[in-house]
């Protein structure tokens, strides 16, 4: 990951809401959410949602995938773990720290009907 590159995910970051739905995103895993549970879960208007939406999608962070009438948006764990990784580079000058495991989020299980 470039400087530049990290600046955009950072400044992506860098306000309440956009962290929150981050955040949500993250534990949703690789399916993702419908918008409208992410406005929900977080009490945030349809309008300010779609504004904080664009500014992750911008950043690299979230991608949109259509799904009949829903938008659903998924978090981009590659990019992440590339921040991450950007992040802790040149932690403690190679010598006392490990790198940071990258975010392999966990498949759903099918459900089993008995």
């Amino acid at each position: 990951m470039e400087k530049s590159e990290a600046v955009a995910a950072l400044a992506g970051l860098a306000q309440d809401n956009r962290l929150d739905v981050f955040r949500l995103l993250v534990q949703a895993g690789p399916d993702g959410m419908p918008a409208g549970a992410v406005a929900e879960a977080l009490g945030l208007a349809p309008n300010t949602l779609t504004f904080h939406f664009d500014r992750l999608r911008t950043a690299g962070l979230v991608t949109v995938r259509r799904d009949g009438r829903s938008m659903i948006y998924a978090a981009q764990f590659d990019r992440m773990n590339e921040l991450l990784a950007f992040l802790t580079e040149n932690c403690c000058g190679g010598v006392a720290c490990t790198p940071v495991a990258a975010c392999r989020p966990a498949r759903k299980r099918a459900k089993v009907t008995a």
